[in-house]
């Protein structure tokens, strides 16, 4: 079993940064693969980035890509998601997920995922 707990979510300008946090419980975090998705009002659930299990392997949409970094460290049971060049149509309810399941490929979609925490507001005003 793994809690999940985003943080660190705001109102920023276009243009700017923004870390969110996952803070995990449990004991099989190293043991999962992990993502964060969004959701923007209106509009269905998205896979953001993924990270593997060691954080050797990270994986991005194409709409995040060259903007945001994923990272972990295992030994806080923590996971990253740095936003840089904010843009408006990145706001969203960004969610964290975990997945002790084993896939071929990089896991990105919502099923794969079997852990996810409630959800942190990201705002971009233009």
């Amino acid at each position: 079993q793994v809690q999940l707990v985003e943080s660190g979510g705001g109102l920023v300008q276009a243009g700017d940064s923004l870390r969110v946090s996952c803070a995990a419980s449990g004991r099989t975090f190293s043991r999962c693969a992990m993502a964060w998705f969004r959701q923007a009002p209106g509009k269905e659930r998205e896979f953001a980035a993924g990270i593997s299990r060691s954080g050797g392997s990270t994986y991005y949409a194409d709409s995040v890509k060259g903007r945001f970094t994923i990272s972990r460290d295992n030994a806080k049971n923590t996971v990253y998601l740095q936003m840089n060049s904010l843009k408006p149509e990145d706001t969203a309810v960004y969610y964290c997920a975990a997945s002790s399941n084993y896939y071929n490929g990089s896991p990105t979609k919502g099923y794969q995922y079997d852990y996810w925490g409630q959800g942190t507001q990201v705002t971009v005003s233009s």
